[in-house]
């Protein structure tokens, strides 16, 4: 199930996902930041965060495209089974290597309910942090 419903995710990112994220994400997804302690419930809230990590994950190189297309960020590995995905991604944001995993789940009708991610090390950490409090401040 996974194996066909991740190309969408991958389509959404590089900008060819018609839909975009109300096509992807379901009603009541759950969003897991590495920043913030709970967790972030149901579909705008979700799309917030992912937008915002969007524009902050794409690194040094997405500042002015705002693409992940044209960013150093990429999926390294893909760990497919059911109906979960794990991502491996890597960037590098303000000269500083980031390393994480994307962990996501899609429901019965193919639509991402839940979705976490996890980053190392504890600089990425940092820096995502601090770059995540300006991005969703300057979009809300």
């Amino acid at each position: 199930m996974a194996q066909h419903h991740i190309h969408k995710w991958h389509s959404l990112i590089k900008g060819e996902f018609p839909g975009g994220y109300d096509e992807l994400l379901a009603d009541d997804v759950i969003f897991y930041s590495p920043v913030v302690f709970t967790p972030q419930k149901g579909k705008d809230l979700a799309k917030l965060y992912l937008m915002a990590a969007g524009n902050t994950f794409g690194g040094d190189d997405a500042k002015s495209s705002n693409n992940l297309n044209e960013s150093s960020f990429k999926y390294t590995k893909e760990v497919l089974d059911g109906n979960q995905a794990i991502l491996e991604f890597e960037t590098t944001i303000d000269g500083k290597y980031v390393n994480g995993v994307d962990i996501v789940t899609f429901n019965d009708e193919g639509k991402i309910s839940e979705f976490k991610v996890m980053i190392r090390p504890l600089q990425a950490v940092n820096i995502i942090h601090m770059q995540m409090q300006n991005m969703l401040a300057t979009m809300k």
